[in-house]
C-alpha cells in the first residue's frame, strides 16, 4: 500500500490545529532517492568505465616502421601498405620511417624508435625482434658476360672459375658483398682472389657497357626489374649471357639456415632464346617484416590481419604485395614468431570479450560483493535510529490504550503533542532511510487507531458534565495521592 506522506504530516494533532499550518523543519531528501540516485550514479559510472576501456582498447593504434633505402621496393610497398590501412579505416595505422637501408632499419628496431621494420632474413636480426611476415624472397642471380675486344676473355660458366676475375655486385649494401663471399667459401674460392666491385642500381647498364666486370650478381626478387634490366643490358651489348648455377645450394642452406635452395624459371627474363634456357638453381633469402618483443599482442594481431585483408586488394595496383606472406611459426623457425601474428596464422586470435571477460566478470562479481556489503553497513550504521523508532511506535500503541481511559481532554492534548512529535521522528527515520516503508505503513495504521481513540474520547468526554468531570479527575488525584 503506497503511503502518502503529505497525509501523515497534515494531520491534525495538537488542539485540533493543523500541522501543515506550522512549518515544520526542512527534512533532507528521501533516503531511497538518494541510494537510487547514486544507485544510477555508479551503474554509470561502470558503464562509462567499460565504454572507455573498449575505446581505449579498440582506437586507432599508429605503428612506426622502418625501412629503407630510398626508391626502393620495399619502401613503394610500404607506402602503399600505408594508403591501404588509411582507407581502410582499420585498427591499426603506419607511419614509414625512411632508413639508408635493411641493417639501418634492423638498428632503429633495435634501439626502439619503432615498432617494425623491413630486414632482411640474412643480415643480423635484432634480440628483440619477431616475424610478423615475410614480404618478400629474393633469388640470387649470376650471369657472365664474355666482353668485347681485348677485355674479351674465357666463358665463365661455373663459380669455381671465379678466382682471378672481377664480380661486378648490384647495390651498394655490404650485405650482397657478405652474401657472394658466402657463396665463394661454400666452393673453396679465397675472396680476396675475386675482385669486388659495387655499383648502384642505377648504374648497371653503363658499368656493364663499360665492361667493369666479368660476371655480375644481384639478389632480388624473382620479377625484379632491375635484375631483369641488367640482363637485358648484358645481352644488348654482348649477346646472350651465360647464367651460372649455384649447385651447392642445399649445403648452403645447410650450413646457413638463413638461405634456402630455390630456383630460377626458364625464361624468367624473356628473350628469345629464352633467358635462362633452362632452370638454373640458386639460393634465396627473404625481407622480413619484424616487431619489436614489446609492441602490444593485439595490436601486432590487428595488423596481421589488416596486412593480409588489404594484400588482395593490392595485387592489381602493386604485384609485389602478392609476395606477402605468413611467417614461419614453427619454434626452431630462424626469426622466432611475435605472438599476435602466430595467433592469427593458427586462428586463435582472442576477441575483446575473450581476453577481457575474466577481468570484466570479477570485476562485476567485486562490485556487486561492495554493493552488498555497504548495504549492510549502512544498514548497520542506522541500526540504533531504527531500534529507537521501534520504541516509539510501541510507546505510540500504548497510548491508544491510554487514551480509552483519560478523564479530561488536557491528558489528550499532552498525548496528540506527543503523537506529533513522535510524527516527526517516523518521517525524520524514513526520509535517513532507517525504516522502510512497510514500517511507516504500520506506523500510519498505529496512527489512524491513535486519532480514533482520541477522538472517541474527546467526543465522550464532552457529552459529559463539567461536574462529573471535575469529580473524576479528583477521585483519580486522591486515588493516586
Amino acid at each position: 500500500m503506497k503511503l502518502s506522506l503529505k497525509r501523515l504530516s497534515g494531520r491534525s494533532m495538537t488542539g485540533g490545529l493543523d500541522l501543515a499550518e506550522a512549518p515544520p523543519p526542512p527534512s533532507p531528501r528521501s533516503a531511497a532517492r538518494k541510494t537510487a540516485l547514486a544507485s544510477l550514479a555508479f551503474v554509470l559510472a561502470i558503464v562509462g568505465a567499460l565504454a572507455g576501456g573498449y575505446y581505449f582498447a579498440m582506437r586507432p593504434v599508429t605503428l612506426k616502421i622502418a625501412v629503407g633505402p630510398a626508391n626502393s621496393d620495399d619502401v613503394k610497398v610500404v607506402q602503399t601498405l600505408t594508403q591501404a590501412f588509411s582507407q581502410s579505416k582499420g585498427q591499426v595505422r603506419l607511419r614509414p620511417i625512411q632508413t639508408d637501408g635493411a641493417t639501418a632499419s634492423a638498428n632503429a628496431l633495435a634501439e626502439g624508435k619503432v615498432d617494425l621494420a623491413i630486414v632482411r632474413g640474412d643480415l643480423d636480426v635484432p634480440k628483440n625482434a619477431q616475424a610478423v611476415a615475410t614480404l618478400r624472397k629474393n633469388v640470387v642471380v649470376l650471369w657472365s658476360v664474355p666482353g668485347k675486344g681485348k677485355k674479351r676473355g674465357a666463358k665463365i660458366t661455373r663459380i669455381s672459375q671465379l678466382a682471378g676475375h672481377r664480380v661486378g655486385v648490384v647495390g651498394r649494401t655490404q650485405a650482397n658483398v657478405n652474401l657472394l663471399k658466402v657463396i665463394l667459401q661454400q666452393y673453396g674460392v679465397d675472396a680476396a682472389k675475386v675482385e669486388i666491385v659495387q655499383f648502384p642500381a642505377n648504374e648497371v647498364a653503363e658499368a656493364i657497357k663499360a665492361q667493369k666486370a666479368d660476371v655480375y650478381l644481384a639478389a632480388g626478387p624473382v620479377n625484379s626489374k632491375i635484375t631483369a634490366d641488367a640482363i637485358a643490358a648484358s645481352t644488348k651489348d654482348f649477346g646472350a649471357p651465360s647464367f651460372i648455377a649455384i649447385d651447392s645450394a642445399d649445403a648452403i642452406a645447410q650450413n646457413h639456415p638463413v638461405y634456402e635452395a630455390s630456383e630460377i624459371p626458364a625464361g624468367t627474363y624473356g628473350g628469345s632464346p629464352a633467358r635462362p634456357e633452362d632452370e638454373v638453381k640458386t639460393i634465396s633469402f627473404s625481407h622480413h617484416i619484424v616487431a619489436r618483443k614489446g609492441v602490444s599482442e593485439t595490436t601486432i594481431a590487428a595488423f596481421t590481419r589488416q596486412l593480409f585483408a588489404v594484400r588482395q586488394q593490392l595485387v592489381t595496383e602493386f604485384p609485389l604485395a602478392a609476395k606477402i606472406e605468413t611467417p614461419d611459426t614453427d619454434k626452431d623457425a630462424v626469426i622466432p614468431v611475435h605472438p599476435g601474428a602466430a595467433a592469427f596464422v593458427d586462428g586463435e586470435e582472442k576477441t575483446f570479450l575473450d581476453k577481457y571477460s575474466d577481468y570484466i566478470w570479477w570485476s562485476l562479481m567485486a562490485l556487486s560483493a561492495m554493493g552488498s556489503i555497504g548495504a549492510w553497513f549502512a544498514g548497520y550504521l542506522k541500526k540504533d535510529e531504527r531500534d529507537s523508532n521501534n520504541h516509539q511506535r510501541e510507546r505510540l500503541l500504548d497510548m491508544i490504550a491510554a487514551a480509552r481511559k483519560c478523564e479530561t481532554t488536557e491528558e489528550l492534548d499532552q498525548m496528540q503533542t506527543e503523537a506529533d512529535e513522535i510524527l516527526r521522528d517516523t518521517l525524520r527515520c524514513y526520509d535517513h532511510g532507517a525504516i522502510e516503508e512497510g514500517a511507516l505503513t504500520a506506523f500510519n495504521i498505529a496512527l489512524d487507531q491513535f486519532h480514533s481513540a482520541v477522538a472517541d474520547r474527546k467526543a465522550l468526554l464532552m457529552s459529559l458534565p463539567q461536574n462529573l468531570q471535575r469529580a473524576g479527575a479528583q477521585f483519580r488525584a486522591a486515588g493516586n495521592a
